[in-house]
């Protein structure tokens, strides 16, 4: 058993999600949102990195000493697995650790958990073609929900699902589908390389862990247009701002042929943000939902991409969400406070009611509302 396994055990003990190692301080944990110090004295650098060593592949540890940071995973059996980050700062060497489940969160378990997803994802698991986005800030969820998605089209699908990601977080077991999942940096050299291979495997889904660069999207998108369902996440805020975020990567000489393209590939977007619950442990997520129609091709074509959210507040019936109505209804059933929700959502003047006296007087003062 490695050394720092006792730490890990630690994270899944108190259900932190984060577990942060700097040379210089104690360890601590992000339990619920919120840093945490451990009782123990603070960590040396060399001794901190010996116990870091210890865990990771050789391959990783000749990226880390060559460029000062690098991912990869961890897996303690039976318990959890883990994305490992190692950097350098001022002080010595660090380490975030974010865990991951080893359980897939299915449909189901989400409702059980009092925070069901909507329907509409289901229907995004089964399409045959086309690309799917979901996308959110740093720590929101993204890979939760796309673990579920892809768990659903797992179950019932009979085709070949391939995962690309740095490093593999959630791992699935094949069911009624074949996965594989390749890590970058231990199975293929980069998105891009093991893109253009997923053409010739087979694939029938393909997951890109992150969009990132010019390459990965651009092979994305033709993965997309020539008959495979791909899904991929960005660190986006919202819809609107995914899609304007894809085009913007690509020259300027190059960006109305990509308008084209993603205009047919496009079929949803997923864009959340994640809250603190108020009425049990634990964190929730709000979502919301793009479903591309006609109408939105024609848009996302001509840059119109600003007409976005109107569409999908008048395209309800269709399964797309404004953030704002998820949001309220976490508000509505209890789940967050009124106040983190005025901090994240588009219109502040609808949830400038449900605040307290004192929040609504501060939210005057700061310019936030009028």
């Amino acid at each position: 058993m490695a050394k720092i396994d006792a730490f890990f055990n630690l994270m899944v003990e108190q259900k932190a999600s984060d577990l942060h190692l700097s040379s210089g301080n104690p360890p601590i944990l992000r339990i619920s949102g919120e840093l945490q110090r451990v009782d123990y004295p603070p960590l040396e650098s060399d001794p901190l990195k010996a116990m870091l060593y210890e865990i990771a592949p050789d391959i990783k540890i000749k990226t880390y000493e060559e460029t000062g940071d690098v991912d990869f995973g961890y897996e303690i059996p039976k318990v959890a697995r883990f994305r490992c980050n190692f950097f350098n700062q001022k002080y010595g060497v660090a380490a975030v650790f974010r865990q991951i489940p080893s359980t897939v969160l299915s449909f189901e378990d989400f409702e059980k958990f009092d925070a069901p997803l909507p329907p509409v994802l289901k229907k995004f698991a089964m399409l045959h073609k086309g690309l799917v986005l979901v996308t959110g800030p740093t720590g929101s969820g993204k890979s939760t929900t796309l673990a579920a998605i892809i768990d659903y089209a797992n179950k019932n699908r009979k085709d070949h699902i391939l995962t690309v990601e740095d490093p593999i977080e959630f791992v699935h077991e094949s069911k009624s589908a074949l996965i594989n999942h390749r890590e970058v940096g231990m199975h293929t050299r980069s998105f891009g390389s093991a893109l253009k291979g997923a053409l010739r495997e087979d694939p029938d889904i393909i997951l890109v862990g992150e969009m990132r660069d010019l390459e990965t999207i651009e092979l994305a998108l033709t993965a997309a247009s020539t008959g495979h369902l791909v899904f991929g996440t960005l660190h986006t805020q919202s819809a609107a701002q995914t899609i304007d975020r894809i085009i913007d990567v690509f020259p300027a000489d190059q960006q109305n042929k990509c308008r084209a393209t993603l205009s047919e590939a496009i079929k949803g977007v997923v864009a959340q943000n994640l809250f603190k619950r108020i009425d049990k442990k634990g964190r929730v997520a709000a979502l919301e939902i793009l479903v591309c129609t006609t109408a939105i091709a024609n848009m996302i074509r001509e840059g119109k991409t600003h007409q976005i959210p109107g569409m999908i507040q008048v395209g309800k019936k269709l399964g797309n969400t404004p953030l704002d109505d998820s949001i309220m209804e976490h508000v509505r059933m209890k789940r967050i406070s009124p106040q983190d929700a005025f901090d994240k959502c588009l219109d502040k003047k609808k949830f400038f009611p449900f605040l307290t006296k004192e929040e609504q007087e501060e939210a005057k003062a700061s310019g936030e509302v009028e």
